[in-house]
């Protein structure tokens, strides 16, 4: 019996050693601070949980990387956007990176994608006003683009277009499988948006967005893959370089807590993922759900352009533009229209109260003082607007329906009075030129009778004998004022395009 109770000691002293020394253990665990979560996580029943949520690699991975080759500003704070400084009219170089996983979009492997590339505003304010600002442009610099692809610099870039009624966008196909890289060319520059205020100009930003779309079922590249944008302001040549140094320069004169609060200069811009450019946006105005990928779109705009057959004639397909002048006796509302349609919305809040005869009552130096000199002025000759006479007028008929119009005439009188008359009605359109080339006429013609530029090969004039001879600027330059012709035309050879016969 007392070797039971001897064997009961023991075993109860060696399992209280065992449990003192494992609390002991435990103790010295927590308190060395040897604990880690992570240890904790590794168990196999957090393991199986945590199977369960998204990992890292699942996370949305962008298709496309677009790098623009132009450092950032170091000015910039650390949660802000990268901006980047351009010289306007240098060439910088846009790379356009497969980003792509293995399996990832296999339907566009071995095929070519389309970008579109524009310039637009940053600032909300002037998005809303995009079509006015923009239009301003176009008419302070006839000719000019906002935006040009550098095609002798670039590398991979197939097809490339750009639409004369839409200056900052460029359009171009590539092959994600092969090196691209487009050098554009930024025209405008950031203070030109910009009104003039004591001690200087603050530019406006901009922003360069590109939107890479697929081809659809149909072929057309209309299917979004992906979009990505930066933030950039334009200076005059050689103006960024010098606002870099600037930036640099007081960087550097910063202590170093407060360096921390800014963004390291990159050398590199890489684009930011954004939305989509949206399809009703001022720079397209396509009526098809997604940009269109055609040269000879015409935009919506304000203002007459090469598009319109004369200053107070719009031709078939045009979008209307109140040339006319205003009527005194407008409504406000009729007069609001009136400053949005001329590109005076930015004074439409200014004279939100006004009439038509109240606009008309301002005089010029009125004007002047409340619009300011240029405005003032514009405004003053948009009130008093007078038509202004082409440069040459022309008056064309299509010679089937001139010869359906004699025939059925000629029929109808043989019918009535037994014999034929020689009265018919021959419907013309009037073609006013402005820039006298041929280019110009093919276009009017093109439009007048509802076809595609594209399909009129050559003009030609029918000539003594029955010649046909080549039109070209210096012709249509010599042209008689008021001259009538009729258009016929012949199918070219080896293509599906005509040939117009003025006779």
């Amino acid at each position: 019996m007392a070797w039971v109770l001897k064997m009961d000691e023991a075993i109860e002293s060696g399992l209280v050693h065992d449990f003192d020394s494992s609390l002991s253990g435990i103790g010295q665990e927590l308190g060395s601070g040897a604990y880690s979560m992570s240890d904790v996580l590794a168990l196999p029943i957090f393991k199986q949980e945590d199977s369960n949520l998204p990992q890292e690699d699942e996370s949305k991975h962008p298709p496309f990387q677009y790098v623009l080759y132009a450092a950032t500003s170091p000015a910039v704070k650390l949660h802000d956007e990268t901006l980047t400084y351009l010289n306007q009219g240098q060439s910088y170089e846009v790379r356009m990176l497969d980003n792509r996983k293995i399996g990832d979009l296999p339907e566009i492997s071995g095929k070519m994608v389309k970008s579109i590339v524009r310039v637009v505003f940053h600032d909300r304010r002037l998005q809303y006003t995009e079509h006015q600002q923009l239009e301003g442009w176009k008419w302070n610099r006839p000719g000019d683009r906002l935006l040009d692809l550098d095609i002798p610099m670039s590398v991979g870039i197939i097809d490339p277009r750009t639409n004369p009624a839409q200056l900052n966008t460029i359009e171009f196909l590539w092959d994600p499988a092969k090196r691209t890289s487009a050098f554009i060319q930024v025209h405008c520059i950031s203070t030109e948006f910009t009104p003039r205020k004591h001690g200087g100009e603050k530019g406006v930003p901009f922003r360069i967005q590109i939107d890479t779309f697929k081809q659809n079922e149909t072929g057309e590249y209309t299917d979004h893959l992906h979009s990505a944008s930066c933030q950039i302001k334009v200076f005059k040549p050689k103006g960024a370089d010098r606002k870099q140094k600037t930036d640099r320069e007081k960087m550097e004169k910063r202590t170093p807590q407060e360096k921390e609060k800014y963004q390291p200069s990159y050398e590199t811009t890489i684009l930011t993922e954004c939305s989509p450019w949206p399809d009703n946006a001022y720079v397209n105005s396509s009526p098809s759900t997604t940009p269109a990928f055609a040269p000879g779109q015409v935009g919506a705009y304000s203002v007459p352009d090469s598009n319109s057959s004369s200053p107070n004639h719009q031709g078939e397909g045009t979008p209307q533009f109140a040339v006319e002048q205003l009527c005194p006796a407008a409504t406000i509302q009729e007069a609001q229209q009136w400053l949005h349609k001329n590109r005076f919305s930015t004074y439409a809040r200014l004279f939100s109260n006004f009439s038509g005869s109240d606009l008309l009552k301002l005089t010029r130096d009125d004007l002047v003082q409340i619009c300011g000199s240029a405005d003032g002025i514009r405004l003053f000759n948009a009130l008093k607007a007078r038509s202004v006479r082409p440069r040459l007028t022309i008056y064309v008929c299509q010679e089937n329906q001139r010869a359906r119009n004699v025939s059925q005439l000629v029929g109808s009188q043989d019918s009535e009075n037994g014999e034929g008359d020689s009265r018919a009605i021959y419907v013309y359109h009037a073609i006013y030129l402005e820039e006298l080339t041929t280019a110009e006429l093919s276009k009017k013609i093109a439009t007048i009778f509802s076809i595609s530029q594209n399909q009129i090969n050559q003009v030609y004039r029918q000539g003594p004998t029955g010649i046909h001879v080549l039109v070209s600027d210096q012709m249509v330059h010599n042209l008689q004022d008021e001259s009538c012709f009729v258009i016929s035309t012949v199918k070219a050879e080896n293509t599906e395009g005509y040939h117009v016969i003025l006779k």
